[in-house]
């Protein structure tokens, strides 16, 4: 029925109908529910590879546009060199990338560094990231950056855009908020398959960091997106490794004890690695005279200058592992490009601009592994064909060591060189290497970044407790406590009752269950509460006095 100002009004028996109505949709809707959870697993696999193959384009469109980016920075300097006119405009392209990237990065700020820091916050729940932004933001800026030849990768930005894939596909087929968690690690699983062609590694890095979960469903969701980017990755770039360099034996056993020395040294650098690079982060953040613009100014200047002086310092650095792979370099070499290439990575990284510090990290421990290699021939009697052996362990160790990853490490390093010799040594190094690392208390990098962001969001992060003190109260006639049910008493706030101690029996205490006299109560709480929780407890635990 209408009324007269043409507004539908409803009668008795058409609220019945709606009710009945209403009550048979939830019903189908429920139905539904359950019989998606039944075939859940496999419609997982199905959308992971939906996103394996729409990541994967993403990642594969930044990665061969990436690539153009460093034909087209060489064909720059090339062009430029000689003549003062077009180095001087050089330099004012490289500011103008600067400009842009400022804009960009001030329009959506979680494009900024590797985006792996982003996608862990948001796995937690504790970051919403515009998939839309990101996506195009994260394309343009990135291009930008490695045209401009900063030393950054594309392989933590390809995860990011990935991730942003399967968020988008999510968010299509709107989906729910733990399904759409499935499908950022499918997309994440896809754009490092697709990025390093390593669909293992893809998989184990997505569940050993991202998700933290290493349940069927995830797991074959996973494996379909990332075997699907592969395949893309393969039909467009070809079936060759990263990677290309000789191992000709696997490493004796004789040389052993030289894998568990390389193992400490590459712990130890691999927490400076992390000490330094949030250092440098910090004098950034904490310089007020600097704008999100002309912070990342410093690092196109540096990279101008290095174009026309040390371009082998440009770009992520595969030409690099070339050199150092081919025998081409002396120790001494070895050593200055090493601490070269160290310190403009962290001024490109530390200004957050987007780009990663994967691929980086890689180059950097195989130069520490040259530099080892090339030392123990010199001085240790370590025979000049396993040179590259150590420089294949030092990128697995050295990648243990910052990310605290080791699974991801020596599947990624295995997939990346085609060699399949080295996986026991490659195991000692990174335990070795991992170990020392967490007794130096160097948190992984990616932890300590995004704890950064989330710092600097605002977000209230949780405060360490110190260590945790067990205390033991017991329970007085006429106090608070006694003959109450635990349920009943207001205990104190930072304080965990973990059993009750009754003559030799032990409880374990539930809301039902009655205190009596005598009982001996064991609490638990941290360190910094101790004080206010043993007030609190002696006053519920202590007499009254009769009048109570």
């Amino acid at each position: 029925m209408y009324n007269n100002d043409g507004l539908c009004i409803c009668t008795g028996p058409d609220i019945l109908r709606m009710r009945v109505f209403e009550v048979f949709v939830v019903k189908d809707n429920a139905a539904n529910t359950l019989r998606r959870a039944e075939k859940l697993q496999v419609i997982l696999i199905g959308e992971g590879i939906l996103v394996g193959a729409v990541g994967g384009l993403v990642v594969l469109l930044y990665r061969l546009l990436l690539e153009y980016a460093a034909t087209w920075l060489k064909a720059a300097l090339d062009y430029a060199k000689g003549a003062p006119l077009r180095i001087a405009g050089w330099f004012v392209i490289l500011m103008i990338f600067a400009v842009i990237v400022g804009k960009l990065l001030t329009w959506e700020p979680l494009i900024s560094g590797s985006g792996i820091p982003q996608l862990e916050g948001e796995m937690t729940g504790q970051l919403e990231q515009n998939w839309r932004k990101v996506l195009s933001a994260k394309f343009a800026g990135g291009f930008l950056c490695i045209l401009g030849g900063m030393s950054l990768g594309r392989e933590g930005p390809s995860i990011q855009l990935g991730a942003m894939a399967g968020k988008g596909i999510s968010r299509i087929l709107d989906r729910g908020k733990t399904e759409e968690r499935f499908l950022l690690t499918c997309g994440a699983s896809a754009g490092l398959s697709a990025a390093f062609n390593a669909p293992l590694a893809g998989v184990m890095f997505s569940l050993e960091e991202v998700h933290k979960n290493f349940s069927v469903s995830v797991l074959l969701s996973v494996m379909a997106a990332s075997l699907t980017a592969d395949y893309l990755s393969a039909s467009i770039f070809g079936m060759k490794s990263v990677f290309q360099f000789d191992i000709v034996h696997s490493l004796p056993q004789s040389y052993y004890w030289m894998i568990l020395i390389l193992g400490v040294i590459l712990g130890v650098l691999g927490a400076f690695y992390n000490w330094f690079t949030l250092k440098v982060q910090s004098l950034y953040n904490h310089a007020k005279h600097l704008n999100t613009t002309t912070r990342l100014m410093i690092p196109f200047l540096c990279a101008g200058v290095l174009g026309f002086t040390l371009p082998d310092f440009l770009g992520s650095g595969h030409n690099l592992i070339e050199e150092l792979t081919s025998g081409e370099m002396v120790l001494h070499m070895i050593l200055i490009t090493l601490i070269g290439k160290f310190i403009f990575s962290a001024i490109c990284f530390g200004s957050g601009a987007p780009g990663g510090i994967f691929f980086p990290l890689l180059v950097l421990g195989a130069f520490i592994g040259g530099a080892f290699a090339t030392f123990s021939v010199n001085c240790l009697g370590l025979d000049a064909i396993y040179v590259n052996n150590f420089v294949l362990l030092a990128m697995a160790g050295y990648f243990t060591a910052i990310v605290r990853a080791p699974l991801t490490g020596i599947i990624l390093i295995f997939e990346m060189t085609g060699s399949v010799q080295n996986l026991l040594s490659l195991s000692i190094v990174s335990i070795v290497a991992y170990i020392v690392a967490t007794l130096l208390r160097s948190k992984p990098i990616y932890e300590s970044l995004l704890e950064r962001l989330l710092e600097k969001r605002g977000v209230e992060l949780p405060k360490s407790h110190g260590k945790k003190v067990l205390r033991e109260f017991v329970v007085a006639h006429g106090s608070d406590a006694d003959g109450r049910l635990i349920s009943e008493v207001e205990w104190p706030r930072h304080c965990l009752l973990v059993a009750v101690q009754r003559g030799e029996e032990e409880l374990i205490p539930k809301g039902k269950t009655r205190l009596r006299a005598s009982d001996l109560l064991v609490t638990m709480t941290d360190e910094r509460d101790c004080a206010s929780v043993y007030k609190e407890m002696e006053n519920i635990c202590r007499f009254k006095g009769f009048w109570n």
